[in-house]
């Protein structure tokens, strides 16, 4: 990470204290900020590649109305191949870069069945059901403690910036749990009743380690998920990826404003 932080620090020197991480299809946002300053994943030594589709696989730092962002543009999963530890490592990277306040974003499937597809949900807490943690092994206490405290993971007082920002654009933007689980196969309809029972409104395939991660560090977090589609068994509709990238292309405009009007009030 040190190697990583030192390149990108070298290219950009002033580096910005928010940064967001776009997840699939909602990689939009990064081409909207002004002068930047773009670093592919494999120029960083140690970076890990994005290989999903819908995943750009760049750092992106410029300005938004006049405000310096910092913008992953994608992100990697355990079904590529990583461990935990790996998907932490843009994160960890960014924390070692002075970042304090970070935006994660995601398609999810919406288990709760009052979510429709192309709706944004702020993430008030999440289930981990990957089998894995980045903090697994010893610990740097030069990142953080042995033992993180989750109990507000998702920061409550920036989910309330998120919601009146939502307001704002006249959305009533629901907040929900969210569910990791490994994929890369979608879930069962079984599966989902069972998400469910255990009190999940969502879920995805990512975000949990990047939050463990995020909080160990001491970051603030927001998490905002796209329901890209009723997750299986909640319509009789088989699901395709497709359908989450052509749903990430029809909220992008929603997801950058909303964004647009959050990320200078984390800053406050």
């Amino acid at each position: 990470m040190s190697d990583a932080s030192d390149y990108i620090e070298a290219r950009i020197p002033v580096w910005p204290t928010v940064a967001v991480v776009l997840g699939s299809g909602l990689g939009a946002f990064a081409d909207t900020l002004t002068e930047p300053a773009v670093i592919p994943y494999n120029e960083i030594p140690g970076w890990p590649q994005s290989t999903a589709i819908g995943h750009a696989g760049k750092v992106v730092v410029g300005l938004l109305d006049g405000m310096p962002v910092a913008a992953l543009s994608g992100r990697v999963h355990l079904y590529e191949g990583y461990t935990a530890k790996q998907v932490a490592f843009g994160i960890q990277t960014l924390g070692l870069l002075d970042v304090v306040s970070i935006v994660l974003t995601n398609a999810a499937g919406g288990v709760n069945p009052d979510y429709k597809p192309g709706q944004l949900v702020l993430i008030s807490d999440h289930i981990n059901l990957l089998g894995q943690n980045p903090l697994t092994g010893p610990n740097d206490e030069n990142l953080g403690p042995r033992f993180p405290d989750m109990s507000e993971a998702y920061l409550k007082r920036y989910r309330e910036i998120a919601r009146e920002a939502g307001k704002d654009m006249g959305m009533d933007l629901a907040q929900g749990v969210y569910a990791a689980v490994p994929g890369p196969n979608y879930e069962t309809p079984a599966e989902i009743r069972y998400l469910r029972t255990i009190g999940a409104d969502l879920v995805g395939m990512s975000t949990v380690p990047e939050t463990i991660a995020a909080n160990h560090m001491g970051l603030k977090v927001l998490g905002i998920s796209c329901v890209t589609n009723p997750a299986a068994g909640v319509t009789d509709k088989k699901l395709d990826h497709k359908e989450v990238l052509e749903t990430g292309e029809r909220v992008k405009d929603s997801m950058i404003e909303l964004l647009r009007r959050v990320l200078p009030r984390l800053q406050q």
